[in-house]
């Protein structure tokens, strides 16, 4: 946060008007510019005897566009900080929104003239501010000019505080929805954001669209889209609940996107061989969404070996996995390793049986009977774990008791 530390007996905020009077003026006739200049500081005077706080502010802004021209970094820097520290100044809340508003506005008029500065000063606004909302209107703002800008690296960072910032501003669902969005919108775009960082705020997003907030999901079917071909695409994201969002579940009746949904149940519900069977009647389909056959066939294939950890008897003959996956006998314990470095699967190899023994399979989606089996799971490990303690307890007086005879027999 800046703080303003006055220099002279002027005040800063009327300082502020001289300096940017007169620099707007300096190409005028003298006597013409000294005429302006202090009828401005007049009227900066009146305001601030009445406590006006947003006309002040108003004041100061009139001339943003020619400061921003001529002035140097560091004068911008230090006009904007006195400007924004009006907010401070301001009691009524409405007031201090309208400062806020006014700021914001004035700075992202032309967002491609010295972009970064106008974020800084942005930010510098945002943590003068107390009001959550207020906070949150200039973010969208800054968020907007970085676009504009083309200066988003200066925002990533922020994004990772999103959660605990969302709980400060306590938005409602169509200011998530927009923030989201306008997420998605600038990690689509950069190349130094990763793909699973996009799709967990496009997920995000989609999830807005539920409940009482369902019937607007036309509005998301592009961003539906999307979502579903990034979890396709994307070679080490296996686990999602897209299938059941209605955002996403209204492609299942779409003329066009029809097939993509169904192609995201396969992904999520079934094996290698349903992909094959679907491509082969809907090979343009899947090219159409930029999708690459043979890593989809890779894909499933590690989908494959998910679905066959989830055998009751906990053991998958190599023979199994040959099948399903379509390859070599050769080939299966190197799909094996590859499952297993990707944190699919976890068992041991049994290469003297031919067997690959599980001890975890990740689930790819889950719905009631996946929830109902990790509460009997929880479960089971509470009681287990009741029981251990319940032991050592048992154990310990046992051992004390005996310690206690001893000192007894001693005496």
């Amino acid at each position: 946060m800046t703080t303003v530390v006055p220099t002279s007996e002027e005040d800063p905020a009327l300082a502020v008007v001289r300096f940017t009077a007169e620099l707007s003026w300096a190409d005028a006739d003298f006597l013409v510019a000294e005429g302006h200049v202090n009828a401005l500081c007049l009227e900066a005077q009146e305001c601030m005897v009445q406590n006006r706080w947003l006309d002040l502010t108003s004041l100061m802004l009139t001339s943003a566009d020619v400061i921003f021209s001529k002035a140097s970094e560091k004068d911008l820097e230090c006009i904007y900080t006195v400007t924004c520290n009006l907010v401070k100044r301001a009691v009524n809340l409405d007031e201090v929104h309208g400062i806020v508003e006014l700021v914001a506005t004035k700075i992202c008029q032309k967002p491609s003239e010295r972009p970064a500065v106008r974020l800084k000063i942005l930010f510098n606004l945002y943590n003068l501010l107390d009001i959550p909302y207020s906070k949150f209107y200039v973010y969208i703002k800054a968020l907007n000019l970085a676009i504009s800008g083309k200066v988003t690296e200066h925002v990533l960072p922020s994004f990772k505080k999103i959660d605990t910032l969302l709980r400060e501003w306590n938005l409602g669902v169509k200011d998530q929805r927009d923030l989201y969005l306008t997420i998605t919108n600038i990690l689509k775009n950069n190349k130094s954001s990763s793909s699973k960082e996009y799709f967990g705020f496009l997920v995000k997003y989609l999830e807005t669209f539920s409940g009482e907030d369902a019937f607007n999901v036309s509005e998301a079917k592009e961003e539906a889209v999307h979502a579903v071909v990034e979890f396709i695409k994307a070679p080490d994201l296996f686990q999602s609940d897209l299938l059941e969002m209605p955002a996403v579940v209204q492609l299942e009746k779409d003329t066009l996107h029809a097939p993509l949904y169904q192609l995201l149940k396969i992904f999520l519900t079934h094996r290698l061989e349903s992909y094959l069977d679907f491509y082969s009647s809907n090979a343009n389909h899947v090219v159409s969404y930029g999708l690459v056959h043979e890593d989809c066939v890779a894909k499933m294939r590690l989908i494959s070996l998910i679905d066959l950890g989830k055998s009751e008897s906990g053991q998958i003959p190599y023979s199994l996995i040959k099948d399903a996956l379509q390859i070599e006998e050769d080939d299966v314990e190197q799909w094996l390793v590859k499952a297993i470095t990707a944190k699919l699967i976890d068992g041991r190899i049994d290469q003297i049986n031919q067997l690959f023994i599980v001890s975890r399979s990740t689930e790819r989606i889950f719905r009631l009977n996946e929830w109902q089996s990790l509460r009997s799971k929880l479960a089971t490990w509470r009681s287990n774990i009741g029981s251990v303690i319940n032991t050592v307890q048992a154990s310990k007086l046992v051992q004390d008791g005996t310690q206690g005879v001893q000192g007894l027999a001693i005496r």
